[in-house]
């Protein structure tokens, strides 16, 4: 290969046969068998096919499919989900299929970016993704943006002899770079190959496995004393051997499983609807347990974009306003916008950037976009070259000045590139009455000294200071000088200028940044930031946002020690030049604290510290394909306040099934207690096998499922995060359980021993009132009683009312259940006692609210 010639056709496939496609190491696809492997590993379920493995033994061929279909109707849901939200990444990362530029053969070609090889000559130019590594060859103004890799906001300049990164963008100049390397030996995918360790289980699994584990002892235990009551009492041996099943099958609430899926596919659709995808059902629940909020800076907290903030001149300052590249906003000063005038046009002159319009909407008139607004919905302002110099641009438009006006009222006759040794860039234009100006940008260091400029000492110094005050702040500065000469020199000589004034430059936060922070803390998630930026940028910024106050400690990852030191003084707030390697230590060390972190980000180099993350959220559309396909969660919108919506959909779910397993053990207890006491109040077999199967069937069928279909709680998002090493049997559940389950245990024996001693059929009443009492505490466990939220719920306790009255009268379940049917004085008198199931889990809720989490360490929860 020549430098002009490139690779043959024929050394390219061999090459490209050698080392494979030009791709980052995926992870292969999960097989069918293997989702549906990993959902029936859920201890629950587990419990659930042992259930059934029981009834078929008993040949209880009924309640076994009921249980096996709850199984299956799990599984599918959670399989289906896995593989659409699996398929929706995929269409993400296929919206722009990336191509490259080579030369092949001594001809250039366009070829799909995957079919590039070591040794291709590339040729790049404004606006190429960079799809390999490489060395330059030629750079002709060449500017850079590798903030995907290494989170800094600013573009880097580049010569000949220089490296360039897979996954950078150029967004000034031209050049030739020859690939060093491609796929997983590349810089992404080397960072790509840091995503290896397999997440373990979400909080709420792990939570789930203890419950498993504690339903399963527990049922058993108590159905083999029961068993042995009845053969003590001389019951028969096959009688209370399937009572004792009966009552395993009772105890286990085998809609919980269904109930998990139904609330997790819930907030899953809520947060689709808000353009969050989910890519596995657990993530929804997780984000609900997050003590610790981990974001990256650029693109996440901020707009990706540079906005001009401040103007500086020797005799006046004004602030600018709007966002993004819209050249729309305000000039607000107390000098005349005039004053200004000489320093924006010498930046719109000394540019090469510019402002694409959006796209025009048919029907959309043309005067319409002479303004440069933008309607929600037709599109954004997009910058063709640096964002710096778009910036100017955007800031000249503001004051009235029109690029193309201005740059054809000054003709450019010649320029000198900016570079990274002088650190300006210089235009000669033709004046309109004859002459020439000389036009100077750069950084300040480089320009505010003689013989650069000629000004008095006295202003370099206000402007030497104003510049230091203004990047102490988190700014980058320009500073921007001319001189107007009488013909045109013939060299630039970048020295005899007089300063026009300094422009303050930054990516500007979110809109909504601020809110969702102030959100975060409100609910005592501890917000963080990690960055590739620079300290002073990155303090600006969390100090804007309220994550850190004045003064806080900014942790520099680049100084040595500076992580062990942060571990020895506690968790800083912002960690600032963190390469992927030390995000990934920094989110270890946080985990290590014993909180539940969320990560947010969208660059190649946050993708491991996603994939470490007990959740990690990924942008879809700013985000690189890395930071997707680690995250558990993807913002389509690139909206922080979308997370914290997250947070409380998570909080709705967990707050749901903690309601559902009130309702279902309080329901199993009884059953047991009564079981347990009836045979000592003179009741030899309180309720038949049968009889306990269909109330199981129907308190934690319909009933139960509807109620992972509750609303968020009312101040849900006031609360702290719940400890991480709490059972979800904790903070007074189970004390609530055993108080509603003694309630509806003395309703079902006080009536059964009244009807015994008045001669009524007191089982089957014992029978109705259970279950009735049972369908009262699902109506008493409503987040907003008295309304008509979640209507599935009432449809269903209704649903199963009817149907219990059916087990009485019916002539077919009669027979199958061993009921009889009751008077109706006996019938009111067991419903009218049933509300008690109501009243009890009302009152318990009023006189017994569940307490608030404490946070137990402040670096891992709220300040």
């Amino acid at each position: 290969m020549t430098p002009l010639t490139g690779l043959t056709s024929a050394e390219a496939a061999a090459r490209l046969a050698r080392d494979g496609a030009n791709l980052l190491p995926q992870r292969p696809p999960v097989p069918l068998w293997r989702r549906i492997a990993t959902q029936l590993r859920d201890p629950l379920i587990i419990v659930l096919l042992i259930a059934a493995v029981l009834t078929v033994t008993t040949g209880d061929w009924p309640d076994a499919t009921v249980i096996m279909l709850v199984i299956v109707v799990n599984t599918t849901v959670g399989v289906v989900q896995e593989v659409r939200a699996d398929r929706a990444i995929t269409a993400l990362a296929q919206l722009a299929g990336p191509e490259a530029r080579v030369v092949r053969d001594g001809r250039q070609r366009q070829i799909p970016s995957s079919d590039v090889v070591v040794g291709d000559l590339l040729i790049l130019a404004e606006g190429d993704i960079v799809p390999a590594d490489a060395e330059v060859h030629e750079a002709a103004v060449l500017l850079v943006d590798e903030s995907a890799l290494t989170g800094e906001s600013v573009p880097v300049d580049k010569r000949a002899g220089e490296p360039l990164s897979s996954g950078t963008v150029v967004v000034r100049g031209r050049g030739r770079a020859q690939v060093t390397a491609t796929g997983a030996a590349s810089a992404s995918g080397r960072i790509a190959s840091l995503m290896v360790k397999s997440t373990g289980l979400t909080p709420l699994q792990r939570r789930l496995v203890g419950v498993g584990r504690l339903l399963a002892g527990v049922a058993v235990l108590l159905s083999a004393v029961v068993l042995a009551l009845g053969l003590v009492r001389g019951q028969p041996v096959q009688l209370m051997v399937i009572t004792a099943i009966s009552l395993v099958v009772a105890a286990v609430p085998e809609s919980l499983p269904a109930v998990v899926t139904l609330s997790l596919a819930l907030g899953a659709r809520r947060m689709a609807a808000r353009n969050a995808l989910v890519r596995k059902l657990p993530a929804v629940e997780t984000l609900g347990s997050v003590t610790a909020l981990a974001t990256d800076k650029t693109g996440t907290l901020t707009e990706g974009t540079m906005v001009a903030r401040h103007l500086w001149t020797p005799t006046a300052q004004a602030t600018i306003s709007g966002t993004g590249y819209i050249p729309e906003g305000q000039i607000t000063s107390d000098a005349a916008p005039s004053t200004f005038d000489a320093l924006l046009t010498a930046a719109v002159l000394c540019n090469d950037a510019r402002l694409s319009p959006p796209p025009r909407t048919s029907g959309e008139p043309a005067a319409r976009r002479t303004g440069g607004s933008t309607a929600p919905g037709i599109g954004e302002w997009v910058a063709l070259g640096d964002p710096t110099e778009a910036a100017l641009l955007a800031a000249a438009a503001k004051l009235g000045l029109d690029r193309q006006d201005v740059q054809a009222r000054y003709p450019r006759l010649a320029e000198l590139p900016f570079d990274s040794d002088r650190k300006r860039m210089s235009t000669l234009h033709h004046l309109p009455g004859g002459g020439v100006r000389l036009v100077c940008k750069g950084a300040p260091e480089a320009l505010l000294h003689h013989p650069a400029l000629i000004d008095e000492p006295n202003l370099l110094a206000r402007a030497a200071a104003q510049a230091d005050r203004f990047a102490q702040d988190g700014y980058r500065v320009l500073a921007v000088a001319s001189t107007d000469l009488d013909s045109v020199p013939d060299s630039i000589q970048e020295s005899g200028l007089s300063l026009l004034g300094l422009i303050a430059i930054l990516d500007p936060p979110r809109p909504a940044a601020a809110t969702a922070v102030a959100d975060c803390k409100r609910a005592g998630i501890r917000p963080i930031l990690i960055t590739g930026d620079h300290p002073g940028t990155a303090r600006a910024i969390a100090t804007e946002l309220g994550i850190i106050a004045d003064g806080d400690r900014v942790v520099d990852c680049r100084e040595p020690g500076a992580l062990d030191q942060d571990r020895d003084r506690g968790q800083a707030g912002v960690y600032a030049r963190a390469t992927p390697e030390q995000k990934l230590d920094i989110v270890q060390s946080l985990q290590e604290q014993g909180g539940i972190l969320a990560m947010t980000g969208d660059g190649v180099n946050d993708g491991p510290a996603l994939r470490r993350a007990d959740i990690g959220v990924a942008m879809g559309r700013r985000g690189t394909e890395v930071a997707r396909q680690a995250a558990d969660l993807v913002l389509a919108d690139d909206n922080l306040d979308t997370v914290v919506a997250a947070v409380e959909e998570g909080r709705r779910v967990y707050a749901n099934i903690r309601r559902f397993l009130v309702y279902g053990l309080s329901g199993g207890a009884a059953e047991i207690a009564v079981m347990l006491l009836g045979p000592f109040a003179g009741l030899p077999l309180p309720l038949l096998p049968a009889q306990i199967l269909w109330i199981n069937l129907l308190t934690h069928g319909l009933p139960g499922v509807a109620l992972g279909g509750e609303p968020p709680v009312p101040g849900a998002m006031a609360a702290p995060p719940r400890p991480p090493g709490q059972s979800i049997l904790g903070a007074g559940l189970w004390q609530r359980v055993v108080r509603i389950g003694i309630v509806l245990t003395a309703v079902t024996l006080g009536i059964a021993v009244w009807a015994a001693a008045t001669g009524r059929p007191w089982q089957s009443m014992a029978f109705f009132a259970l279950g009735a009492t049972q369908l009262g505490v699902a109506l008493g466990s409503r987040t907003r009683p008295g309304t008509l939220a979640n209507p599935m719920l009432l449809f269903a306790v209704a649903g199963a009312f009817v149907l219990q009255l059916a087990a009485l009268y019916a002539p077919p379940l009669r027979q199958l259940l061993g009921t009889q049917p009751l008077e109706v004085g006996d019938l009111l008198i067991v419903t009218a006692l049933s509300v008690l199931g109501y009243a009890a889990a009302r009152l318990d809720r009023i006189l017994h609210p569940s307490p608030r989490s404490t946070p137990t360490d402040p670096r891992t929860t709220g300040r």
